[in-house]
């Protein structure tokens, strides 16, 4: 069983390591969400942190409120695309590490 246990807590400092390593990666990755056709676009690290707003000038002249809600769904959009890309990036994380009774990932 002390065989068993020290495996464990190997695979474990492994799979930290890796986890370490895969959350310094996801902060050079960045995506960019768009609304509008592509009118507005947001470009964010997989950290979250917003890089580039760009908007298409001839949206300036049109009202402000339509603005906002182009930006807000290019915000979104770009939001989802981080979580996709994480979930990707960590699925494979915990896939070697065997703990019975333990189903991972969570």
């Amino acid at each position: 069983m002390k065989g068993g246990l020290g495996n464990i807590m190997k695979q474990a400092q492994a799979m930290q390591e890796n986890l370490r390593k895969a959350q310094e990666q996801l902060a050079t990755i960045e995506v960019t969400g768009s609304s509008g056709g592509g009118m507005v676009s947001v470009t964010m690290t997989c950290r979250h942190d917003i890089k580039r707003v760009q908007i298409d000038p001839g949206l300036l002249k049109d009202d402000k409120e339509v603005l906002e809600d182009l930006i807000a769904a290019a915000v979104n959009d770009a939001v989802r695309k981080v979580e996709k890309t994480t979930e990707e990036k960590m699925s494979g994380l915990t896939a070697g590490l065997n703990i019975p009774g333990m189903k991972l990932p969570f």
